[in-house]
């Protein structure tokens, strides 16, 4: 079985109960950056067309609730649980102190991270490494949050990722970066020295040069001062000077149209562009460019990053074989840039969109892989008990499963089993206006005739063609007869001779069997779509 593993749950909670201590050599997560706003993820149909519909990808607006209070109040004595000095643990409640009253959206988010980094620390090998990735909104107050974690002495670099070239910021200067901070858990880590690609001014300015082949070079010093050891003294064409390189070596050098002979009589080894690395990894990238509208890789998941950046970070900080985390996987770019660089890799999400319709689709689509036998998917329904799980877990992820399972969209409504919680959407004929099929989920065991009644209302209400109600428990034989007879009074929906019942009911378990809604020609996700122009 494969140890390639996406989880669905809260980073926090999968980790404390369902990694290993030191099990990981490379942590890279894109959280949350205290944006104070509300991501939806938008939804095309096979043509590009925008579908009418979202789905809430997560929410970045934060509040100090009865939750964060307790966290707040119990952060010293988790901190020094897993390792904090007392210095450190009581710098930290004075600073969060501080923040009472001035910023508290920013105290909520700080508590946030902070205690998931506690246990996120726990998860790295002593040789491991972790990039943080945030914008300037907190990046100071999550760097002093890192030293606290991790140790100021631990702190490798504070990487400027140049992600896009202009900004309309109308009132101040353009904001055009983000930063990367850089940890690791010790002196002894993993360091695969990186280049980045020389830019035009750099070229224009050393490798002035050119052979009648095209190739451009600069030259080198071949001489041996300076050199510590000594080298060769001889005389070579006329030149004789103290050469780093043996007689055999520059004759072999001279026969390859290397060498490059001066005005003044000097010779010098000729340095070709085309074979050059390029220049050393500095903390500021500019050549890796954020995901466009155009983009091949751009799925519509919001603050979706391009695979090139990662691959930098994974190559640069882990080795063939190791397992890679993201505490906040997102649509599954570290996944997909761990895997082509041949590491093991762990995602988790606390969203089921996320999960279970982007990353996994994205794995599969994009690198063929197959759920099952290249990675394992945790915490998403396989039967009727994960999903009432679920349920009693997380009502409104349950209810975007469901919507899922269906081939529906989610509503942007964040509800608790109330109201319309997703749409089906299809043609009369090809080509033609798009219409659809109002979802309802009902997740609790007591499913009244009157939750048929409000859903037949907003169907003649004009708002959908046809509409399908999903609950969790089968109904009794004479409920279910009731059922029936009440959504036969709607009547049918005539497609080309051929009739669909207006309004249709599906149990869990017949979804779980992968039963759909009978429907004229229905669109699959946006992710699927464009998967397949890939």
């Amino acid at each position: 079985m494969s140890t390639n593993k996406m989880y669905f749950g809260d980073c926090l909670t999968v980790i404390r109960d369902k990694l290993k201590l030191a099990s990981v050599d490379l942590v890279y997560l894109d959280p949350p950056f205290n944006s104070q706003r509300a991501y939806n993820s938008i939804y095309k149909d096979e043509t590009g067309r925008p579908l009418p519909a979202q789905v809430r990808a997560f929410n970045d607006a934060w509040r100090l609730d009865e939750g964060q209070e307790r966290v707040l109040r119990q952060m010293p004595v988790l901190m020094r649980e897993k390792g904090i000095n007392d210095q450190v643990a009581n710098f930290w409640r004075h600073w969060m102190e501080a923040l009472r009253g001035t910023n508290e959206p920013l105290l909520a988010y700080l508590v946030y991270m902070v205690e998931r980094l506690l246990w996120i620390k726990g998860t790295l090998k002593p040789t491991g490494s972790i990039f943080l990735h945030c914008d300037p909104t907190a990046s100071h107050y999550i760097k002093v949050m890192m030293d606290a974690v991790f140790g100021h002495g631990n702190f490798k670099g504070e990487i400027v990722w140049k992600r896009t070239s202009a900004h309309a910021d109308a009132k101040t200067v353009g904001a055009v970066h983000d930063c990367i901070l850089f940890y690791t858990m010790g002196d002894t880590f993993t360091y695969n020295k990186q280049y980045m690609p020389y830019d035009e001014e750099y070229i224009k300015t050393w490798y002035r040069n050119q052979d009648a082949d095209g190739r451009k070079w600069m030259s080198g010093d071949i001489t041996a001062k300076g050199l510590s050891g000594g080298g060769y003294e001889y005389e070579y064409k006329g030149k004789r000077d103290n050469w780093r390189l043996p007689l055999k070596r520059m004759e072999e050098l001279d026969r390859q149209n290397r060498l490059h002979f001066t005005r003044n009589g000097g010779i010098r080894v000729k340095r070709y562009l085309d074979e050059m690395k390029g220049l050393p990894l500095s903390d500021v990238w500019t050549d890796i460019s954020a995901i466009s509208s155009r983009s091949s890789e751009r799925l519509g998941y919001a603050t979706q990053k391009p695979v090139a950046l990662l691959e930098r970070i994974i190559a640069a900080s882990s080795n063939k074989g190791d397992v890679v985390l993201d505490p906040f996987c997102g649509c599954g770019t570290t996944l997909e840039a761990a895997h082509k660089l041949n590491r093991r890799w762990i995602g988790i999400d606390v969203g089921t969109h996320a999960i279970a319709r982007v990353s996994a689709l994205r794995l599969k689509a994009r690198l063929g892989l197959k759920e099952g036998e290249d990675f394992i998917i945790d915490g998403i329904p396989q039967d009727v008990e994960g999903a009432r799980h679920l349920w009693q877990r997380d009502p409104y992820n349950f209810q975007t499963w469901a919507v899922f399972a269906v081939d529906a969209l989610p509503t942007d409504q964040k509800t608790a089993d109330g109201g319309v919680d997703g749409r089906l959407f299809f043609e009369l004929e090809e080509g033609g206006q798009l219409e659809s099929m109002i979802i309802e989920v009902k997740g609790g065991q007591n499913v009244g005739i009157q939750a048929l009644r409000s859903l037949r209302g907003v169907l003649e209400a004009g708002d959908a063609l046809m509409a399908g109600l999903i609950i969790m428990e089968p109904l009794g034989v004479r409920k279910e007869r009731n059922f029936l007879s009440f959504m036969a009074t709607a009547g049918d929906l005539e497609v080309k001779e051929r009739p669909y019942p207006k309004m249709q009911m599906l149990t869990v378990a017949e979804i779980l069997e992968g039963k759909k809604f009978d429907t004229p020609y229905a669109f699959g996700q946006h992710v699927e779509a464009q998967m397949r122009l890939v």
